[in-house]
């Protein structure tokens, strides 16, 4: 008897946990759940503006989309910039985020409340109000960073890969803040007697940070990785609006921007809704991968 309800209460006990999440995903689930169904049923078919104003049936096609995709030689160049763009974000967003949060440890409170709230503000702005404005900044003839760097004329959208920079940084300065709260209150959250015997044992403020903070870290480091990646992934007012939809020939074009001008811009509804079953794929992929290595490690979330 006392073994059965030792049984008993450990599944009650692994139970449990599933239950507290019952009320979120009661109202998760169906809210992305139906628009996720949608969006791979309109994949599998042929679906464009006479299907949509309903002079013409729809008509299924099963994986056509996708074959079509696989044979178009501009999926795949997009595809590839939008990978490496996003995680050249990933690591500059975590770079500028953690550094930040070192530096809010070591400054006194009027100064870290001044860079906090600096960074709530950049966090606050729209998406599409932080890209006009840093738009305004690079402007070729009014822009200040011109003006200061005495770089009258010179066009910041024009190449690609200085775009790109310019773009990029916006994203950075949109999104770091994440990153620099979250892993500041995991830093205040370290135990000051753990510091103090990696001290004791000789170990310098850097070998510290890295030997005894940053594995203590890891979990949140590993949740702002992924939000980051989602996040980054995935970007497109940005892209869009300082670019003019993609900059000059389509030659910034992200994989949501190319997925937008498939679906809105061709009327191609059904492959433009492969295009964004593809990201969502890659982004669950990755994700999962992710979560598989760091059990693999030992490391839990």
């Amino acid at each position: 008897m006392a073994g059965r309800r030792e049984r008993e209460g450990s599944r009650r006990g692994r139970a449990r946990p599933w239950l507290y999440l019952l009320p979120a995903a009661a109202v998760l689930v169906p809210m992305f759940g139906y628009p996720v169904y949608m969006l791979g049923l309109l994949s599998v078919f042929d679906y464009r503006q006479a299907q949509v104003s309903g002079g013409q049936p729809s008509t299924f096609v099963g994986f056509a989309n996708y074959a079509a995709l696989l044979e178009d030689g501009r999926f795949w160049e997009v595809l590839a910039q939008t990978v490496g763009f996003a995680a050249a974000l990933v690591l500059a967003t975590l770079a500028v985020g953690a550094s930040l949060a070192v530096l809010l440890t070591r400054v006194g409170p009027l100064p870290r409340m001044a860079l906090s709230l600096a960074a709530m503000g950049a966090w606050a702005a729209p998406a599409m109000t932080g890209s006009t404005v840093w738009m305004f900044l690079f402007d070729a003839d009014l822009g200040l960073v011109n003006q200061v760097l005495g770089l009258d004329g010179f066009n910041w959208f024009y190449d690609r890969w200085v775009t790109f920079g310019v773009v990029g940084a916006t994203i950075v300065w949109h999104s770091f803040p994440l990153v620099m709260l979250t892993l500041y209150a995991g830093i205040q959250a370290v135990p000051g007697s753990v510091l103090e015997a990696a001290a004791l044992d000789g170990a310098s403020a850097w070998q510290a940070f890295w030997k005894v903070v940053v594995p203590m870290l890891r979990p949140l480091i590993t949740i702002v990785v992924i939000q980051s990646v989602i996040w980054d992934f995935k970007v497109f007012t940005q892209i869009y609006v300082m670019t003019n939809g993609g900059g000059v020939a389509g030659q910034n074009t992200v994989l949501n921007v190319y997925a937008y001008q498939t679906a809105f811009g061709s009327s191609e509804y059904g492959l433009g809704s492969a295009i964004a079953v593809v990201m969502t794929l890659v982004l669950l992929v990755f994700t999962l991968f992710y979560i598989r290595a760091l059990h693999r490690g030992g490391e839990r979330l």
